[in-house]
């Protein structure tokens, strides 16, 4: 059984709150393929990870700590992404505003299947780093930076992404695939955040309810979004998606304190209803 979590909104959906107790509903891994988080606005999270000469996020690490048996966060996290805001006019490197790409946290090591060189196989993952950007000290310091590339182009970047981080996705995706059960958390409002990942159901989740949708269906659409399964360029957002497709159900979702949304029995119990309704509509 394969599930997706996507968002609704892109920030503060509620992804990974319905994500941790789905989990621990059904007993499943979960997976968060890609992930970021930034530099100034999540400092605490940032100095947590990097004081053990790691990056990672929280989202990662509440999946990792809820899934069965002693997961790290950055085996469930193909590509953590560090951001730093940009003020001023500057798109930077990858062309976003007010924020700009520090560093990225690739893999977590050499698989049995990969190709990759045991040096790079520690459990901590390979780095890339921004060359156009200065690099917060503290990230020099703690993080293995010193032997990682460095891009200064979007064409290199892309070269390298090529590489690098498909190669950690398609590691993943294989884990994903190989898994008894598994839950898949996207990342903003992104529609899929593996290639070629067909879900047995699609929960996608905005603040106050949930809609469910028919994995394959979900699956097919995202490919008409994007052109085709070999020509899109954009990532497809989530309304694109569904805006093709009906929708197999939806549910209201209750609004959570902070120690129920810290706990994930307690997710489990509180959105209950809303599980249910998704595991109907996987074996539908």
């Amino acid at each position: 059984m394969k599930l997706l979590v996507a968002g609704g909104d892109r920030v503060d959906a509620g992804k990974t709150t319905f994500s941790v107790g789905l989990l621990a509903h059904t007993g499943a891994r979960g997976f968060k393929p890609r992930a970021g988080n930034n530099y100034w606005f999540d400092h605490d999270d940032y100095e947590k990870a990097t004081t053990q000469g790691r990056l990672y996020g929280k989202d990662a690490r509440r999946l990792a700590a809820a899934s069965p048996g002693d997961t790290s966060p950055e085996a469930i996290n193909a590509i953590h992404r560090l951001w730093h805001p940009s003020p001023g006019p500057s798109k930077g490197l990858l062309g976003q505003t007010a924020r700009q790409f520090v560093v990225d946290r690739v893999g977590a090591g050499r698989s049995p299947a990969s190709s990759r060189p045991e040096s790079h196989d520690n459990g901590v993952g390979e780095f890339v780093v921004n060359g156009t950007v200065d690099i917060p000290e503290s990230a020099t310091e703690r993080l293995p930076l010193d032997a990682a590339p460095r891009v200064t182009s979007l064409p290199d970047f892309n070269d390298l992404m090529g590489a690098m981080h498909a190669e950690a996705l398609a590691d993943l995706r294989e884990e994903v695939v190989a898994a008894d059960r598994a839950v898949v958390e996207s990342y903003g409002d992104i529609a899929r955040p593996l290639s070629g990942f067909e879900p047995d159901a699609v929960a996608v989740v905005e603040p106050g309810r949930a809609r469910f949708y028919d994995g394959r269906r979900y699956a097919k659409a995202c490919e008409i979004a994007a052109g085709g399964p070999e020509e899109g360029q954009l990532e497809e957002r989530v309304e694109n998606v569904v805006d093709l497709i009906d929708r197999a159900g939806a549910v209201r979702l209750p609004a959570l304190d902070s120690e129920t949304r810290a706990d994930p029995e307690a997710v489990a119990d509180a959105y209950d209803h809303a599980y249910d309704a998704l595991l109907a509509t996987a074996f539908d």
